[in-house]
């Protein structure tokens, strides 16, 4: 069973950065599709971003151009850079991996705060 690891969030100033790392482990990685999904407090949980196993990548329309995801199969790493982050980006960030209709799993969350 795989088991993924969500940090680097935390509480960021409007236009800053942050890079959230997700690590996975106790799985083959590298068969896995990879997606960052965000839930703020009242809505549904909605794709940020995912990676295919052979490196495609799509994004959510509210963050296309500032966000970026990628992953590192020889590490079992899967990161999200998020830039020109704006207070509607405040969620709960969540990585989530997925091979097949069998094989879904979910890390723990990460928090990201961008004060208005």
């Amino acid at each position: 069973q795989l088991q993924l690891v969500e940090s680097g969030g935390g509480l960021v100033q409007p236009g800053g950065s942050l890079r959230l790392s997700c690590a996975a482990s106790g799985g083959l990685f590298s068969i896995y599709a990879m997606g960052w999904y965000r839930q703020a407090p009242g809505k549904q949980r909605e794709l940020v971003a995912g990676i295919t196993s052979g490196g495609n990548t799509n994004y959510g329309s509210s963050v296309k151009g500032r966000f970026s995801i990628s992953r590192d199969n020889a590490n079992n790493m899967v990161y999200l850079q998020m830039n020109s982050l704006k207070p509607e980006d405040t969620a709960v960030y969540y990585c989530n991996a997925k091979s097949g209709s069998r094989l879904d799993y979910w890390g723990q969350g990460t928090q990201v705060t961008v004060p208005s």
